[in-house]
């Protein structure tokens, strides 16, 4: 075991997998010498040199269709987008090409490419949308969200042997901010399976990313008032894996979800949706949802952390559905 940050078990997959398999490769904005944005690729140029670690002019578009080529010509490509706005930059690789070869082709071909982004308000404040939703919404790409730095280690191993495109979010807020235990051997956390990460018994949170540690942080608060709540991690958005938080549900009989994304359109709505659609017998309450408002990210600081949802919302919401009565 070793006690890593968020970005460091990210490093610590790519490093083994490289080691491991001649194939993987990166390539992207500054990650060579420089060693990445908030140091996302440090010391992997060092080690592998400019044949395995690609500094990539700047072009979004360009770069991932290099990426496509070469994850269909066998190559497993990581492709490092510095920040999740960038990604609608090549929407098109990302979206249109990539997770249709393997439909396309009648299964004949592969595409294992890795498109790795920061989404998310962070330490420095800048870039901050957060756009998960949109790709949870296309067939064929597999949308991946950890939380925790092992998930990060087990889960970017497991991206990069999947054989059909990934798309790795990473919260920039949790880059630095979080440790924690990390095997130090190689090991895959399975995409599509979500992770408890506290058991309770009077209702269900369904968070992501940055909002998972923010929920367990009001779960300590809302104790103190006799609310015993449980928390599940998605970890991957697409494939969504409805059954572990439909189980909890059945439990709790009640749900809230929360995320730093616009609430509307959330990840939070697709969950809510199908728990509405699939639980809706053992719901005691309506679901409700937190998430930010409908409006563009502001810039300035004391607006931002106005606009941004924290825990006394997450609060707030658990105890609206625990007082509903029918």
């Amino acid at each position: 075991m070793a006690r890593l940050t968020y970005v460091e078990g990210v490093i610590a997959a790519l490093t083994q997998c490289m080691r491991q398999d001649p194939d993987v490769f990166l390539l992207g904005q500054d990650i060579g010498p420089f060693g990445g944005t908030m140091q996302s690729t440090k010391g992997l140029w060092e080690e592998f040199g400019y044949e395995r670690v690609i500094d990539t002019p700047i072009s979004e578009a360009g770069t991932a269709g290099l990426a496509v080529g070469a994850a269909m010509q066998g190559l497993k490509p990581v492709m490092e987008v510095s920040f999740g706005e960038f990604v609608t930059s090549c929407m098109n690789e990302i979206v249109t090409q990539a997770p249709g070869v393997y439909y396309y082709t009648g299964q004949r071909a592969h595409c294992p490419v890795v498109f790795r982004t920061k989404m998310g308000d962070g330490p420095y404040r800048g870039h901050p949308q957060c756009y998960e939703s949109w790709f949870m919404h296309v067939p064929g790409l597999k949308v991946v969200m950890p939380a925790f730095p092992d998930d990060c280690k087990g889960l970017m191993v497991a991206a990069i042997r999947e054989p059909n495109p990934v798309l790795f979010i990473e919260d920039m807020y949790l880059y630095h901010a979080v440790r924690g235990e990390v095997p130090d051997e190689l090991y895959e956390t399975p995409i599509g399976k979500a992770r408890v990460v506290r058991e309770g018994k009077d209702l269900t949170i369904v968070a992501t990313g940055w909002f998972v540690h923010k929920a367990v942080a009001a779960a300590r608060q809302l104790a103190s008032d006799g609310i015993d709540v449980e928390i599940v991690d998605p970890r991957t958005l697409a494939p969504l894996d409805i059954e572990t938080i439909l189980n909890s549900v059945k439990k709790t009989g009640r749900m809230v979800t929360a995320h730093e994304a616009w609430k509307i359109g959330g990840a939070g709505a697709e969950i809510a949706a199908q728990i509405a659609e699939e639980g809706f017998g053992y719901l005691k309450a309506p679901i409700v949802r937190v998430g930010a408002p409908h409006v563009p990210v502001p810039i300035p600081k004391p607006i931002r952390d106005v606009y941004l949802p924290d825990v006394d919302d997450i609060v707030s919401a658990v105890k609206k559905v625990m007082a509903w009565q029918r």
